[in-house]
């Protein structure tokens, strides 16, 4: 179980981390560094998989047309998350990209219900209710909806819940969605090249080059060790641990990137954490709750 916090934890320090690395290539559009995480995942990926020698899953693919329509469907999700991440970090708002990964378990939770049918206990709805109140709050002192929270919560959940039905595992499946999204990735720096505005190539810093280049296992790294510590321990710790992301995010854009955090916004931030409590809490008394006597 240790081994299995050390894995997660460090997953979630690389994603709490990834503001550093879109601003050092803020140089780079958004669309363009898309693309590159989309080229050099796959082939990173190509590289882990070649070396476990795991390929046995790709041509049984080939006669299950809903499980690729099913990936095709995660694969636009996915994509879409990192647009709006990348577009969020480089274009001012890392504390409000770290909101949506707050909101995201709640987002998660309310999917359940509407989507897999799942009974919500007391607890999980006063949390939702105290997570909207924080929501509307931001909105009326902010004069407009939290959107860039909201649709970085509401992708990443619909991935989520995408892939908790999906057929395929955490490698393979980014895989798979790193194929699927691959040519049109390549398509778009084919078109930047022709009219000599891809970044890689004309850029005259050759960091930018490594470091678009890193993309790849930048993406795919964290996402491995990600999986390797859910394997080992209980779904209650992966919960708490996954705060760790977005605590670092919102600590970035507050001390490094001196993004505004105002005490009527911190008011918001502080009522939607009292909610997340609430629902940790109410999940970990469940847990622990004595077993009922069979009658």
């Amino acid at each position: 179980m240790n081994t299995g916090i050390v894995y997660a934890a460090l997953a979630f320090l690389v994603w709490g981390l990834f503001p550093l690395y879109f601003h050092a290539i803020g140089e780079v559009t958004p669309l363009e560094i898309l693309a590159h995480r989309m080229v050099w995942s796959l082939l990173f990926l190509a590289i882990v998989l070649a070396v476990r020698r795991q390929w046995g899953w790709l041509p049984k693919l080939l006669n299950q047309p809903k499980v690729l329509a099913g990936f095709v469907a995660s694969a636009i999700f996915l994509s879409s998350n990192w647009f709006i991440y990348i577009w969020a970090v480089n274009n001012g708002h890392v504390i409000d990209a770290s909101l949506g990964y707050f909101i995201n378990p709640l987002v998660n939770v309310l999917l359940g219900l509407l989507v897999l049918k799942e009974k919500l206990r007391r607890g999980q709805w006063l949390a939702i209710v105290v997570a909207a109140c924080g929501v509307a709050w931001l909105t009326w002192q902010g004069g407009q909806l939290p959107w860039i929270a909201l649709l970085l919560a509401g992708t990443f959940g619909v991935y989520g819940l995408l892939r908790k039905t999906a057929a395929l595992a955490a490698l393979e499946g980014l895989s798979l969605e790193t194929m699927l999204l691959f040519p049109l990735a390549v398509i778009y720096l084919g078109w930047l090249s022709w009219h000599g505005q891809n970044t890689f190539i004309n850029t005259a810093h050759d960091s930018t080059r490594w470091l678009l280049v890193a993309a790849g296992p930048i993406t795919a790294i964290p996402l491995l060790l990600f999986a390797a510590g859910a394997r080992r321990i209980p779904l209650s710790v992966l919960g708490l641990l996954q705060y760790i992301g977005p605590t670092i995010q919102m600590l970035l854009g507050v001390w490094f990137f001196h993004e505004a955090f105002t005490p009527a916004r911190l008011a918001g931030f502080a009522v939607i954490w009292s909610a997340l409590l609430l629902y940790v809490a109410e999940g970990l008394w469940l847990m622990r709750r004595p077993a009922p006597l069979p009658a």
